[in-house]
């Protein structure tokens, strides 16, 4: 018998308890879990060929660091045979859950607190671990069942439930745009001149089916901010719009399907409209809006057998951002100041704001002791001719449209926040009009110099013509 492709797929719950911190509010706030909206996934799918294993692992929590992924990766090798190269490890930025691992400050920072207030640091131990704990679960069920698969691949296009959410005010910088009423502004919202970028439209549906006719698994490549429910719900669960749309595709397919998200590159991507007032986030109506776009996809799909899998990861250094000389000494001012974290005056319970941003400017030095550039992780599969690259952080659409348009591949589908942490990865020109994403403040999360976002992109689009020379894939 000759080669044939094989593929198992599984799901384990990952919902918190009760007070468990949710991540994602960012400046220290703290968000103890207190209802369960939507239960939370680990969901790995495995595809082999003669022994040649791929692994796509997608966790619905806020963000994974890289010592929860070397652990996976490490267990998927030592027990189930993997590279750890062609393990996958994908965190869907979910506002309404916890992250696996901390991401606020960085490790080296000497926060010297008590363990209930290990939120600041983003995230709990416990709750992290277990998470990671789950995670290698569920890669060892798909591991376990696998099946020969046929695969079928398409896009579809839904371009008006995600939105650029940079707004270039008459000032020429730029804001975030919120929710408003009609009311409050009846000619809308006339601070803002235009939205800085573009958005990516593509709903790319990969599908694993077996011999019965029956979806063993099903891959979406979408690309938005998963906030609906974080907009107007600080403490509850949710999966928001990938567990909208995977539990609608359940409904469809059967509960032996297990349906993954690849969220894109939405560090400049949320689900609602700028310019339109008296609008309700709604997870559930998104999630409904990419189920069916994505059933008329596989409705024209073509199922084929292929034996192509390959994998590759390249490692690049990149550059820290230039901290101003004026803000270093704010910054050392503040901390000698209060060497521990200071207390708000006017809201008791929580952390003061400068002090907070202090010390996530802090943690960009300690970051650059460890590594005097920041070393970052672009991983590609392929699986038959569809490609998938894995990019940490949050990169704005703008690179994730150069890397599919410099693809060598029809279907180029990225997941952003793999792998490991590393915060906002803005266009040159966005980090002249500032803004969240590139703040005056220098903090954690915006640490990359300008040119990050176009070394990232001529390294995966090298490493996808790389994978094309292979035959092997």
């Amino acid at each position: 018998m000759g080669e044939i492709l094989k593929a198992g797929a599984a799901q384990v719950d990952i919902t918190p308890k009760a007070g468990t911190h949710l991540a994602g509010a960012g400046t220290g706030i703290h968000r103890p879990a207190q209802s369960i909206l939507d239960p939370l996934y680990a969901k790995a799918v495995v595809f082999e060929v003669n022994g040649r294993k791929v692994c796509f692992l997608a966790l619905d929590v806020l963000c994974i660091t890289r010592e929860y992924t070397t652990f996976i990766r490490k267990a998927a090798a030592e027990r189930f045979g993997f590279e750890p190269d062609a393990v996958m490890v994908h965190s869907l930025q979910i506002h309404s859950a916890p992250s696996c691992g901390g991401l606020m400050l960085d490790p080296d920072f000497p926060l010297q607190l008590p363990p209930e207030y290990e939120y600041l640091t983003g995230a709990e131990t416990e709750y992290s671990e277990y998470a990671a704990k789950r995670a290698v679960e569920a890669i060892e069920m798909a591991n376990k069942s696998l099946r020969p698969v046929k695969i079928g691949v398409g896009s579809g296009i839904c371009g008006d439930i995600a939105f650029n959410r940079r707004a270039v005010m008459w000032d020429g910088k730029v804001a975030m745009p919120g929710l408003y009423s009609n009311r409050e502004k009846p000619l809308g919202p006339t601070e803002i001149r235009y939205m800085e970028g573009p958005i990516d439209p593509e709903v790319g549906v990969f599908c694993a089916r077996d011999d019965d006719m029956k979806m063993v698994a099903m891959l979406l490549h979408y690309t938005c901010h998963p906030v609906n429910v974080f907009a107007t719900e600080k403490n509850v669960v949710s999966s928001d719009w990938p567990g909208a749309w995977s539990k609608k595709m359940q409904e469809v397919y059967g509960k032996g399907c297990v349906p993954l998200v690849l969220n894109g590159c939405c560090g400049n991507i949320n689900p609602w409209p700028p310019f339109t007032p008296d609008f309700v986030p709604d997870h559930r109506r998104m999630g409904e809006k990419l189920a069916d776009m994505s059933r008329k996809v596989i409705g024209k799909m073509k199922f084929e057998d292929s034996t192509i899998l390959g994998w590759k990861i390249h490692h690049i250094e990149l550059p820290y951002r230039k901290i101003p000389k004026r803000r270093q000494r704010e910054v050392e001012k503040i901390l000698s100041e209060y060497p521990r974290p200071k207390w708000s005056e006017n809201d008791p319970g929580r952390i003061d704001l400068n002090w907070f941003r202090a010390a996530s400017t802090k943690s960009i030095d300690y970051c650059r002791r460890r590594w005097p550039k920041f070393p970052y992780e672009v991983q590609v599969l392929r699986v038959g001719d569809t490609v998938f690259v894995g990019l940490p952080g949050e990169p704005f659409v703008e690179g994730q449209l150069a890397i599919k348009i410099g693809s060598p591949a029809n279907f180029t589908y990225i997941a952003h926040m793999t792998s490991h942490y590393v915060g906002y990865i803005p266009t040159k020109e966005a980090y002249r009009r500032g803004g969240h994403e590139v703040n005056e403040y220098c903090t954690y999360w915006a640490k990359l110099a300008p040119e990050a976002l176009d070394m990232i992109v001529d390294a995966a689009v090298d490493l996808l013509n790389e994978m094309f020379e292979d035959k092997r894939g």
